[in-house]
């Protein structure tokens, strides 16, 4: 297959140019594509269905996009399905300074905000689900249900890359990206190759024919966007350069208030980015209901690994009036 040309004019490849206008992130579908303004900055967002909000959340290095599947699923259930390109990533600003969690989570609550809703059920997955255990948190009135997807707690997290050697190896990506400017010449060399490889390598074995190239070839052209390399860095070097700030400190401190929304957690048993017996064990921060799902066979993309899974999954416990502990 031949690889996509990132020309002058935008990004053409076997998917042909992008939708809107050359634009590599604001692909077509059933969904409609839109801007909002939340908390100084201006974010991209593909919205599908009417209903009560389920706001997702992508992760790296990903975008809005890796939710084409649940936004059809979830509009088709009753929902109004919101699929956010976060800070720096997509079709959102890229914004100088605002990467820590704390921030990031305000972007999302003040989403919720900007869309005229009370609340929301958060859905997150790796980064996004970061995030959303921290919107938790922070604005618990605004989270109606909380669900996460490839990512423990953030203590849980914390604690697991400082103590645990095999999460610390299986995170090495995380340290790697310490260095200056290095990590993002390697991520957008050769039109962003580094990052097929990094989905392909964190998928799973049960799902041979995820990603394809198509696939990969949607997130190495959004990858390639100006800035976009440095935005989604950003987040993790905050994570592991905060662990001995007093900002960092202040953080682990705060996330020690328990989550008291109902949670689904969800986790790919073959993950090689996040460990599973990381992520087990989050249900101590959680005084509501708390449901741990395992995925057997899949990896770090379980969305999009097992996409009719993981719906059935998902939108079986936000209809669940009383989802069990």
């Amino acid at each position: 297959m031949t690889d996509p040309d990132f020309s002058a004019s935008g990004p053409v490849g076997p998917l042909g140019p992008a939708a809107g206008s050359g634009s590599p992130v604001r692909l077509d579908g059933p969904w409609t594509h839109r801007d909002v303004a939340a908390n100084g900055a201006r974010f991209h967002i593909a919205e599908l269905g009417e209903g009560p909000l389920v706001l997702l959340l992508h992760g790296f290095p990903q975008f809005w996009w890796t939710w084409r599947h649940q936004l059809t699923a979830l509009a088709d259930a009753g929902y109004r399905a919101v699929a956010m390109d976060l800070r720096g990533v997509g079709g959102s600003d890229r914004t100088p300074r605002g990467y820590d969690p704390a921030n990031l989570a305000l972007d999302v609550t003040g989403v919720i905000r900007s869309l005229g809703e009370p609340d929301a059920a958060l859905v997150g997955h790796d980064m996004g689900g970061y995030l959303a255990w921290t919107a938790a948190v922070m604005r618990p009135k605004l989270i109606r249900r909380l669900v996460v997807s490839s990512m423990p707690h953030p203590r849980r997290w914390r604690s697991s890359m400082l103590s645990d050697f095999a999460q610390s190896r299986a995170g090495s990506h995380v340290w790697g990206f310490q260095r200056p400017w290095v990590p993002e010449r390697q991520l957008v060399a050769d039109d962003a190759a580094l990052v097929a490889r990094l989905i392909r390598d964190w998928s799973g074995p049960r799902t041979p024919d995820f990603p394809d190239d198509l696939t990969t070839d949607v997130y190495r052209r959004a990858m390639c966007i100006p800035s976009t390399a440095h935005c989604s860095i950003e987040p993790y070097r905050w994570m592991v350069r905060s662990l001995a700030r007093p900002d960092g400190v202040q953080f682990n401190r705060r996330m020690k208030r328990p989550v008291r929304v109902p949670t689904l957690h969800l986790h790919g048993s073959l993950d090689p980015a996040i460990r599973t017996r990381s992520s087990a064990g989050s249900g101590e921060y959680v005084e509501a209901p708390y449901r741990w799902r395992l995925f057997d066979g899949l990896g770090h993309f379980p969305h999009e690994e097992d996409p009719v899974g993981f719906s059935a999954e998902l939108i079986n416990w936000l209809k669940d009036p009383e989802p069990d502990r």
